[in-house]
């Protein structure tokens, strides 16, 4: 690893020193989102680039679709514009929309001048041109894709050119903690506590700009297609420190995640039903056309539902989607990553169908953010799944999603450029104290609080809910947040804890804003209320002003 930034670790100083790095621009989280920003920066200022895990691990890796952006000649904006806010059932925000949507093909020449192997075939004349396919929600074919691993191609593209940037340094392994207010400016944030998972010590980077790309919360719920990694931290972060947040009762299950004991978090692609895959019961009865006119390509939300109440109504363990009357030779050669899958599995989907059930996979909401990616901290930005920028509403629309990295990547690297004179003062940071503190003893305890949470969470607060299950589920909640606040406070932090204490904190916020919206709409759907409320708008909720940085034990404040 190769770095400009400063830092005053040095390979002598003992464990329990105190250490602080500094740079320009920190960017927590390794995904598109945090490795566009870096590139698009990193010729022009000293880039710390945070990572929970290594580089390589992340909601991005796993992405199969592909990246929704208009370049077949009879496609158009307006097109790719019209069926993003029907997809969101038309609670996203229209100029959000359409700046995503305009500025998504150079988004992609962008990505393709970094290297990543999209597919290509030869038109009827003979020349090159980039295969688009085509996914649920989308009237035309406009979704680039590297086979049915492009999140994999992007994230390998991504990482080589972060990894040979002499003005980007990667720190692995590291969680993010809280940032720390500035005393002179409460709107400001001079520095981010973390923690060392290899030195197992809390260190501090100061920065001038702060970036969180963290991803998701999905692992708030039992079953989910996401990656251990995603935590909601940097939602939870951004709402210790004042941030507001938006429509956190939308989160997507994908549809189809594979139902096999030896196959957690693997996602069958939605592009098998673009490509004619149907959804069928054991006995091969198709059943989709009974819940929406587009059949097989209806949006996500209402084929999970439709799969959900399926498997209630039959008292089944799972779905099928079935493709195998294609060739063999095309299945195999458009999506080559779930024959290999299926076939390690025993499934040979050549010849049957698949096993799939839903899964909790996307957040459509998180930290509000403008145009520019910015929230309500001057300094501070959020670009990826853990913001809100209205683009997806109350459902996100297939291959929007990597898409909104790039977009919004590259806005706010352009605004924190043109930022980069600023001169803040530099203020002074305290060290992590921890002379108050001890080793746990009851490591026990956070795992039982993390089973139950995510379980209650999945029974109440799922693809169906109620008014009841809602306020069963905020009771809940706040046992535990007495008890994770009681232990944060007394004893050393560690990963499981730091990630518990944010998820708690998510939950919070998801059921809050459920319980705001009094109708069904989107991915958020209530037996008590049905009906969609014409007038309705996005869930938005405030923190408790505060001037200074949250405090072990902080959890969420909410104000009333």
């Amino acid at each position: 690893m190769n770095s400009n930034a400063s830092s005053s670790v040095t390979p002598e100083q003992p464990a329990d020193a105190n250490v602080e790095h500094s740079c320009d621009v920190l960017i927590i989280g390794s995904g598109a989102a945090g490795m566009s920003l870096a590139l698009s920066l990193a010729n022009y200022c000293r880039i710390i680039l945070l990572s929970k895990s290594d580089c390589n691990e992340g909601s991005t890796r796993y992405a199969q679709g592909g990246i929704a952006a208009v370049f077949d000649e009879r496609d158009s904006i307006e097109s790719h514009v019209e069926d993003t806010l029907e997809a969101g059932a038309y609670l996203c925000d229209e100029d959000v929309v359409r700046f995503t949507a305009q500025n998504a093909k150079s988004a992609m020449e962008w990505l393709i001048n970094h290297g990543v192997p999209f597919d290509q075939e030869q038109s009827d004349t003979g020349e090159n041109r980039y295969h688009l396919t085509r996914e649920g929600g989308h009237s035309f074919r406009r979704i680039l894709h590297a086979a049915d691993a492009t999140g994999e191609a992007l994230q390998i593209t991504l990482n080589e050119a972060v990894s040979q940037h002499p003005n980007i340094h990667i720190f692995e392994r590291y969680n993010a903690i809280d940032m720390i207010k500035s005393e002179e400016n409460p709107n400001r944030c001079k520095g981010v506590y973390v923690w060392n998972r290899k030195r197992e010590q809390v260190e501090v980077i100061r920065s001038r700009f702060i970036t969180l790309a963290t991803g998701g919360a999905s692992k708030v719920y039992q079953y989910t297609s996401n990656p251990d990694i995603a935590s909601g931290d940097g939602i939870a972060m951004a709402w210790r420190a004042g941030c507001r947040v938006a429509n956190m009762e939308f989160n997507q299950f994908h549809p189809t995640c594979l139902f096999h004991p030896q196959a957690r978090n693997f996602l069958i692609t939605e592009a098998l039903r673009g490509e004619g895959a149907c959804l069928v019961h054991a006995d091969g009865t198709p059943f989709m056309e009974k819940f929406d006119e587009r059949k097989d390509l209806a949006p996500r939300d209402i084929v999970a539902r439709a799969i959900d109440y399926e498997m209630k109504r039959l008292g089944a363990d799972c779905m099928y989607l079935d493709i195998s009357h294609k060739p063999a030779d095309f299945i195999v050669k458009h999506f080559p990553n779930i024959y290999r899958k299926c076939r390690s599995l025993g499934i040979d989907i050549t010849r049957e169908a698949i096993p799939v059930v839903p899964a909790a996979h996307y957040s459509c909401g998180g930290v509000m953010t403008d145009l520019n990616a910015r929230t309500d901290l001057d300094n501070v930005y959020a670009v990826g799944e853990v913001a809100y920028t209205g683009l997806h509403g109350a459902n996100r629309m297939a291959s929007n999603s990597l898409l909104e990295c790039i977009v919004f990547a590259r806005s706010a690297a352009e605004h924190i450029l043109s930022r980069l004179d600023e001169s803040p003062a530099e203020e002074s940071i305290l060290p992590w104290d921890e002379s108050k503190v001890s080793d746990s003893d009851e490591e026990v305890i956070i795992q039982h609080n993390w089973h139950e949470l995510r379980l209650f969470m999945w029974d109440y607060v799922g693809i169906v809910r109620t008014t009841k299950r809602l306020e069963r589920a905020i009771r809940r909640i706040k046992l535990l947040e007495q008890e994770i606040s009681d232990y944060y406070s007394n004893f050393r932090v560690s990963n499981n804890l730091l990630e518990l204490r944010n998820l708690v904190t998510v939950a919070e916020l998801i059921v809050r804003c459920a319980m705001q919206r009094k109708e069904s709409r989107g991915l958020h759907y209530n037996q008590d209320f049905p009906e969609r409320n014409d007038t309705a708008t996005p869930s938005i909720l405030t923190p408790m002003p505060s001037n200074t940085s949250p405090q072990p034990g902080d959890l969420t404040s909410f104000e009333h």
